[in-house]
């Protein structure tokens, strides 16, 4: 796995999720557990950010939390989105009207805590792609099926989800492997169809847990390239990725590391800044 960096976004790009102040716990009142507190935390558009931590220190609870998986017990996650487009940057009529607010030139930003679970499941379908370690792909289906699902469960005809499946696993270089089982494909081959799922409604943010932990060296190269790339371009996407792999957190802009719950030091500012979210959006 190549050991450097790629080359960083600037400070200056806007951020489009803001974490503040985010705390969630597990069990009952008499004997809860603390899975992540006072978490603050800023992501830029293109900025690929690494969350790293032992077992336990809050990594996946983080990810969930600031992906809409699950609501925080407190803190809000504001995603910033702007008005009047379609696509992966857009808020369009059928966003949720529930915790939106609108800033400057037609900026918005929602606050996913605010969302009920059933808003929640709708924005991350059109703005948010994931990857998983093992995948996540349903076997009964076809590669190409597979990477249309996200398109099909939004309510995109058919025939257009086949279009951009076609196009998509195209620019990902595996067009070739459309029309295979999910069982007659290697690991790598198997990711890079996930990562063709994830990118195939050009969502704003791509959230990946653990993308390379079942691969090879030479194949989570390969994979990690690949989510990379998508952030490459102007206006591109975001990257956050959960890792124990030294080697991935390496070759992202920024670094976020928990212990208990808590982040450390300050990863949770932007790219080259140092510098920490507050409450409010402080420095």
């Amino acid at each position: 796995m190549r050991s450097g960096p790629r080359e960083a976004v600037g400070t200056e790009a806007p951020w489009v999720l803001r974490a503040e102040g985010l705390g969630k716990r597990y069990g009952s009142t008499d004997a809860s557990v603390t899975a992540l507190a006072d978490a603050h935390l800023e992501i830029g558009q293109g900025e690929a950010v690494a969350i790293m931590g032992p077992s336990g220190s809050g990594k996946s609870t983080l990810l969930h939390a600031i992906a809409g998986i699950i609501a925080p017990d407190e803190g809000r996650v504001l995603l910033r989105t702007r008005a009047g487009t379609d696509g992966g940057g857009a808020v369009g009529a059928d966003d949720a009207g529930a915790g939106v607010a609108t800033g400057t030139a037609g900026a918005r930003s929602v606050d996913l805590a605010a969302l009920s679970d059933d808003e929640r499941s709708a924005l991350r379908l059109r703005r948010f792609g994931f990857v998983f370690q093992q995948g996540m792909l349903l076997p009964e289906l076809t590669a190409s099926e597979n990477v249309e699902l996200p398109l099909l469960l939004a309510g995109f005809a058919r025939s257009e989800a086949r279009q951009r499946s076609a196009e998509t696993m195209s620019a990902l270089g595996i067009g070739s492997l459309g029309g295979r089982r999910i069982g007659r494909l290697s690991g790598g081959q198997a990711q890079r169809i996930a990562i063709a799922r994830a990118l195939i409604a050009d969502p704003q943010l791509i959230f990946a847990d653990e993308p390379t932990g079942a691969l090879d060296s030479r194949t989570a190269n390969e994979v990690l390239d690949a989510l990379l790339q998508t952030g490459r371009e102007p206006g591109a996407r975001a990257l956050v990725v959960v890792t124990h792999d030294e080697r991935v957190a390496a070759r992202c802009d920024r670094t976020v590391r928990l212990r208990d719950g808590r982040i450390e030091g300050p990863g949770a500012g932007r790219a080259g800044s140092g510098e920490a979210v507050r409450p409010g959006g402080a420095r």
